[in-house]
Order: C-alpha cells, then sequence, then structure tokens
C-alpha cells in the first residue's frame, strides 16, 4: 500500500471514531445507564466502498443502538378445582330427560336420468341411393322417355326417336340396333313402349349379373389382379372392395403392384389403414410382378383368405405396356398355377365408347373375368354398360355411384334399369 492510501485511511479511522464518539455521548444522555444492546451488521464496504476488508476490521467498533428491555416472564396461575357435585334433595322433582336426537340419515343422491337409447340406423334405400348416383343418365334419358312413353302406338318416328335417345346415352350403334329391331318385333295393338324397353334392357344385362364369389384355393389366397387405364379408379376400388370383403369376415391382403405412378404405394398404404388390411410394398420403381409374388407368398404365409393386387395404369393401345401386364401374369401364376383367379377390370363410365376399346383390347392380353364400372354418378353415359353386356358379354361384378366405401356395390340388373327409366 503506497502512503497516500495510508495516509488517506487514517483520515477515516479518525474521522469514524469521532463520529462513533458522537453518537454515544448523545445517546447517553437519553437512555439509562443499564441497556441491552445488540450489533448492527454492517458489512464492509457497504457504505464506503473502497475500504478493504482490513480497513474495515480495524475501523473499530460498530455502531450500537439501544434494545428495549423486556418484561420478565409471568408464571401461568393454575386454575382452581371444580367444584363438588351437590346432591339433590330428597323432594327435588325429577329432572326431564332429554331425547335423544337421531344423527340425520345419509342423502343419497339422485340416480342420473337414463341415457337416451340410440335408435338403430334406418336401412339405406338402395334402389334410391342407386337413382341418385344414376341421375345425370336418368335426367337425360327421361326428358326424351317421357314424350316417347306418352305417345300411344309404336310407329316408325317412335323407333327412329328411341333408337337417337339409346345412342346419346353411349349405348353404342350394334346394340341400338338389336334392341329397336327387338321391340320392332314384338310391338303391336296396345303395346307398351316403356315395358317393351325395360324387357329388352334386362334380357341384354341379366347374363352379365354374376356375383363376384371369392372362393379361396386349397393352399392359397385367392388372387385378384386388378388392372384398367390411368385414371379410372383402380387403387380407389381395391380400397373399397377390401372394405366390402373384411366386412363379409374375410380376412384381406393388399399388393401395392402400381411402381411407377407418384404416390400409388402411399395411396394404397392410406386405405389399407383405413380398413386395418396389411398392405406388401416396396420402394417406388421396384418390379411389379416381384411384388405381387411377394404378398402371393405372404398370404399363404399368414393364411390370408384374399389378397387384391394393383397395377400401374397403362394405356391400352401400347403393346408394349400390355406385353408388361402379361408378364405379371406369368409371374403370378409361378407362384399360384391357379392364379389368378380373378382379373378384374376397371372401366369409367365416363369415357364413353371408349371404355368398350378398353375392354376389348385387355380381354385379349390378359384374360379379364369381370369387370367394374366406376363413376356411374358423374356421368350421362351410363349406357355404355350396356353396350359391354351386349358385345363382350363380360360378367360385370361391380358399379360404382359414389366416393363413399359402400358406394361400391355389386351390379343387379333389374334395380339398375328400374333406376334408369325412373
Amino acid at each position: 500500500m503506497s502512503l497516500r492510501s495510508r495516509a488517506r485511511h487514517r483520515y477515516v479511522f479518525s474521522f469514524l471514531r469521532k463520529r462513533a464518539a458522537r453518537q454515544a455521548s448523545a445517546t447517553s444522555t437519553q437512555t439509562p445507564l443499564l441497556t441491552f444492546v445488540e450489533p448492527v451488521a454492517r458489512p464492509p464496504g457497504r457504505v464506503f466502498p473502497f475500504l478493504s476488508a482490513r480497513a474495515a476490521r480495524l475501523a473499530g467498533p460498530a455502531i450500537r443502538r439501544p434494545v428495549a428491555p423486556t418484561a420478565p416472564p409471568q408464571t401461568a396461575v393454575p386454575a382452581p378445582p371444580p367444584a363438588p357435585a351437590q346432591p339433590l334433595p330428597a323432594d327435588a322433582p325429577a329432572q326431564r330427560e332429554l331425547p335423544l336426537t337421531e344423527p340425520p340419515a345419509p342423502v343419497t343422491p339422485e340416480a342420473p336420468p337414463p341415457a337416451p337409447v340410440s335408435e338403430a340406423p334406418a336401412p339405406v334405400d338402395w334402389l334410391a341411393r342407386m337413382r341418385d348416383g344414376l341421375s345425370r343418365t336418368r335426367e337425360k334419358l327421361q326428358d326424351s322417355f317421357s314424350a316417347l312413353f306418352q305417345g300411344g302406338a309404336i310407329d316408325e318416328d317412335a323407333l327412329e326417336e328411341l333408337e337417337t335417345i339409346l345412342l346419346t346415352a353411349d349405348v353404342g350403334m350394334e346394340v341400338t340396333e338389336t334392341i329397336v329391331e327387338r321391340i320392332r318385333e314384338r310391338a303391336g295393338s296396345g303395346a307398351d313402349l316403356r315395358a317393351l324397353l325395360r324387357s329388352e334392357l334386362l334380357q341384354l344385362l341379366q347374363p352379365c349379373q354374376q356375383p363376384l364369389v371369392t372362393a379361396r384355393a386349397s393352399d392359397g389366397p385367392y388372387v385378384i389382379l386388378v388392372v384398367g387405364v390411368n385414371g379410372v379408379g383402380k387403387t380407389t376400388t381395391i380400397g373399397k372392395l377390401a372394405h366390402r370383403l373384411k366386412k363379409e369376415g374375410k380376412s384381406v391382403l393388399l399388393a401395392a403392384g402400381d411402381t411407377f405412378r407418384a404416390a400409388a404405394v402411399e395411396q394404397l398404404q392410406v386405405w389399407g389403414e383405413r380398413n386395418e388390411v396389411p398392405v406388401v410394398a416396396q420402394q417406388t420403381g421396384a418390379d411389379s410382378a416381384a411384388v405381387i409374388f411377394d404378398a402371393i407368398e405372404s398370404g399363404r404365409a399368414r393364411n390370408v383368405d384374399v389378397v387384391i393386387a394393383d397395377t400401374a395404369g397403362r394405356l391400352h393401345n401400347k403393346d408394349h405396356l400390355m406385353d408388361e401386364l402379361a408378364k405379371v401374369v406369368r409371374v403370378i401364376g409361378k407362384a399360384d398355377a391357379t392364379a389368378p383367379h380373378e382379373v378384374l377390370l376397371v372401366l369409367d363410365a365416363g369415357t364413353g365408347q371408349n371404355a368398350l376399346s378398353q375392354a376389348s383390347t385387355f380381354q385379349q392380353a390378359v384374360q379379364v373375368s369381370g369387370i367394374a364400372m366406376t363413376k356411374l354418378d358423374g356421368t350421362a353415359r351410363g349406357g355404355i354398360l350396356f353396350a359391354v353386356a351386349g358385345q363382350l358379354k363380360i360378367p360385370i361384378r361391380f358399379i360404382g355411384i359414389g366416393e363413399q366405401a359402400e358406394d361400391l356395390r355389386p351390379f343387379e340388373a333389374e334395380p339398375f334399369v328400374d333406376a334408369l327409366l325412373g
């Protein structure tokens, strides 16, 4: 420490001692001689931060402040003992005993009102549902049929008008000519044109009303191969079909064979999660035939009832793509000699007569055994179903009349015709 610092410290120390002496003398004149004091804790450097710890210790005793004297503790006085009870005189009246009050009965909470019994959902009127799904085709036909059916006699003018109506509904030239010729042969005095037309349409569709029967093979699952061009709704149809088979008590496994389209595998996996159905899939670009082969082997190991295999959409007029689909069928045959047990062709009703060309090409390539006609609710070309049934004679397994899972319905000829004619 330098001489200047020591001199500064001595000056501070002398100043503190003088101030402490002045405060002590002032306090001694105002307080009694005997007082209790307690030291005031003052951290060093609080008032004068430049003081070090050593300087604070040399600063002398801390300033003391007076403390009021405390009163001596008081001794608790014991309470006097209670006086003994005086005996009652003999002639004193008897005291009346107070009745004992019973404790209040516990309050039982009121039982909650019974929950309202939910009524069973009303059965769905599938004929009305089908009429709603076929509203566009029905409205187009009924606008033309309303005047035709009230025309009275069936003459050549009425038959020509009927032919025009059927052609505009995409029934097709060949099938339309067949229907009109049969009505001409059966027409007579008093014949009802509406009844004749309904009879001919039913006769055309009823041979194709063959529901899908998934009879499981003895040593493996029932394999359904779903084919079709791009955008007809193959993956959605597979999801709805899996939902239907699961409700029937079947165990289902899906094969993501469409490894070409972006997000096709993910879309099928979403349907699998929604229906709680396993999905066999590989990365995009994998061999479709290999994926389906692995799915069949997995289905056999898991004892699954039905395996539904998706395939990539392909144009029916591209020969190399159709040859690739034929290769998939051959690989499936190596996993099971009897597979595929069903080749389901998905057609979009909105494509009109092009759907007929698609069905003919796929029939030649992979031997289509069933048809699912989708998107009938979004088009006025529902007559394509008659063209397919009249020319190709391929069984119609399902029709799609909406977006819900229950809207994929097994095809029934009579409700379909009645929904169209109103």
